[in-house]
């Protein structure tokens, strides 16, 4: 599967931005789909992920009601809305595909930047 992640740009703090995720090759719907980021001179660090029927979501401490990812397998699109967002939120977002134990697929990232 590819993954084409879009959506990036520069912010405010306390905007919002929505992150896409586009699926093509194989079935969106085969795959939990998790998002990660990479802020300048860190490791890349899980954001949050979501099962394949999208009924379940998980997110990492620091997003959590903040973060809301949601999926529509009919569009094989993948999103993440951020909200009120914060300079920390700085990075390179990724989208991953994890069909069994491990994230095997990843889309290029876009960047998101958001000024003090």
């Amino acid at each position: 599967v590819q993954l084409q992640a879009s959506g990036g740009g520069l912010v405010q703090a306390g905007g919002s931005l929505r992150l896409s995720c586009a699926a093509s090759g194989r079935t969106l719907s085969n795959y939990d789909m998790g998002w990660f980021r990479q802020a300048p001179g860190k490791e890349r660090e899980f954001v949050g992920d979501i099962t394949r029927s999208g009924r379940k979501t998980y997110y990492t401490d620091s997003v959590k009601g903040r973060f809301t990812i949601s999926r529509d397998n009919a569009l094989n699109t993948v999103y993440l809305q951020m909200n009120s967002l914060k300079p920390e939120d700085t990075a390179v977002y990724y989208c991953a595909a994890r069909p069994g134990v491990r994230y095997e697929y990843w889309g290029q990232g876009t960047l998101v930047t958001v000024s003090s």
